[in-house]
């Protein structure tokens, strides 16, 4: 496969833009939303670089194209492909898998292979990409296959991947039939990173209990091969984070300042305002959240109309059962709260289920009086940190879960564990309550981590670190062939440059 001409390259499962096709069959693109664009655009513009992603369109074939100051590579993927490697294999096995099984994660074969089919596709591509010695970044646990192919396609490269969602425990790992492969697919990078050290420590004790390399503190030592001499893996913490500058600028805007005013008189200027803004999914522990409120003003700890509750839950994976009967509960819990509680022109709580424009979200964090952050569980959540950003006035208090990764950094925040409600109702209370000098100082504190800690810094320190790795130099002209079967590409490409280093203590048909 001859070598491309990108010095850098980004796999993710989307592409960085919104597309949309006319009627006459041509093409139209919009910058998608997120710090990932934002704190990577400035890296592909210098080197030249690319993006590997699926549109988001099923079936759209087309061939790479420019946008954005980058070279945008799609990859095709059908309605079949969809279903079983997206919302089959990636958020029905995979996401419940990670997040402490929630809800229990489905095992089906042929899930699993077209999972490894479609990795093998994206690796193809980014081999395509990558020009000679340039650094391919592979995101998220749609791609944990990638790297391990595009090792042998093109082991002149530097890998990096980053797992922007929890790794699990081993005794919860071990669970997945495919556990092996995944280890192996990601040991092809040469840096794994992940947002928490748990999950790192997590990562490296399935490496220890799953093959036979040699696992000493962050880095994993992969035996070398003829000429090829030993490489080393390190696995370790990059918290991600927001842009933050960025939206702290927008909400000192006088529009969202005038604009978040409006939000509190529309709500009748209560005296106290919470806020939850979620993706409708179970990990994000909002039916927790409802009833730890629902309960408040049960107990008259709180009252409405002077307290209330706005609840954005922006849809989500429509098409997967967990998430439609979600909203049915949800919904069911809001009705029968407002019903219970609310009054003539007021609501207890108004809920939201669409996406807002970042604006009219950056005013709905400078109205809250309290931010409520209650995931059961959690890579990151940014939304903490846009809060946070966006609290230049030093108002407002976040209650932020202890199960996210964001509770790690912003050690100002009052934490809880969801799952105890009486403890997640002390907790609001003392926000409510809490006087304006510490709550200041509490909000200064968290300001100050965000904003040192943005997502520049986090795409700067994960480079710096890949960068010090020093790749096997390949043959001059030769690479790889590709596989051609999922247990090809997920048991030989297991990142040794061509042969399976690690050997598993215990063999068993999934």
């Amino acid at each position: 496969m001859p070598a491309g001409e990108h010095e850098f390259v980004v796999v993710a499962n989307r592409l960085p833009v919104d597309i949309t096709v006319a009627e006459d069959g041509s093409l139209d693109w919009e910058r998608s939303p997120g710090g990932l664009v934002t704190a990577l655009a400035p890296i592909m513009q210098k080197n030249d670089g690319a993006w590997v992603g699926w549109s988001g369109k099923v079936d759209l074939e087309h061939e790479p194209f420019d946008a954005e100051g980058m070279r945008l590579w799609p990859v095709t993927l059908s309605g079949d492909e969809v279903a079983r490697y997206y919302e089959g294999f990636s958020n029905a096995t995979l996401w419940p898998l990670y997040h402490d099984v929630i809800v229990p994660p489905e095992f089906h074969r042929t899930w699993w292979n077209t999972y490894a089919s479609v990795n093998r596709r994206f690796a193809a591509a980014a081999a395509e990409a990558v020009a000679p010695g340039g650094t391919v970044w592979v995101h998220d646990y749609q791609l944990q296959l990638v790297p391990s192919v595009l090792r042998l396609l093109r082991p002149d490269v530097k890998i990096g991947f980053f797992n922007h969602i929890p790794f699990p425990p081993l005794e919860i790992f071990t669970q997945l039939p495919w556990r092996q492969q995944v280890v192996e697919g990601l040991l092809g990078a040469d840096l794994v990173g992940f947002q928490r050290p748990g999950d790192a420590a997590n990562f490296l004790r399935a490496v220890r209990r799953l093959t036979d390399l040699q696992v000493r503190g962050p880095q994993v030592t992969i035996p070398g091969r003829w000429s090829r001499p030993d490489r080393t893996v390190r696995a370790q913490a990059f918290p991600i984070s927001i842009d933050a500058e960025s939206f702290d600028q927008l909400a000192r805007t006088p529009e969202v300042v005038e604009r978040a005013k409006r939000i509190r008189a529309e709500l009748g200027n209560p005296d106290v305002l919470l806020l939850g803004v979620d993706r409708l999914d179970y990990t994000k522990g909002i039916r927790h959240r409802l009833k730890a409120f629902g309960e408040l003003l049960e107990d008259g700890q709180l009252r409405i109309p002077e307290a209330c509750m706005v609840q954005v839950a922006s849809p989500s994976r429509e098409r997967v059962d967990q998430y439609r009967q979600l909203r049915d509960e949800v919904e069911v819990t809001v009705g029968r709260i407002n019903g219970d509680y609310g009054t003539l022109g007021r609501a207890a709580v108004h809920y939201l289920h669409h996406s807002y424009p970042v604006e009219e979200m950056a005013a709905l964090y400078v109205a809250a009086d309290i931010m409520l952050v209650t995931s059961l569980r959690d890579g990151m959540n940014l939304v903490a940190k846009e809060y946070v950003a966006a609290r230049s006035d030093l108002g407002g208090v976040l209650v932020l879960s202890e199960f996210t990764g964001a509770a790690d950094e912003l050690t100002h925040a009052l934490t809880v564990n969801p799952h105890d409600i009486d403890g997640t109702k002390a907790t609001i209370m003392r926000a409510v309550g809490m006087e304006k000098k510490e709550a200041r100082r509490r909000m200064r504190g968290l300001r100050r981590r965000v904003l040192e800690h943005d997502v520049q810094r986090w795409a700067d320190d994960f480079l710096g670190y890949l960068a010090m790795s020093v790749p096997t130099p390949p043959e001059m002209g030769t690479v790889a062939a590709q596989p051609t079967t999922p247990e090809q590409s997920t048991e030989a490409a297991s990142g040794t440059d061509g042969r399976t280093a690690t050997r598993t203590r215990k063999q068993e048909a999934p």
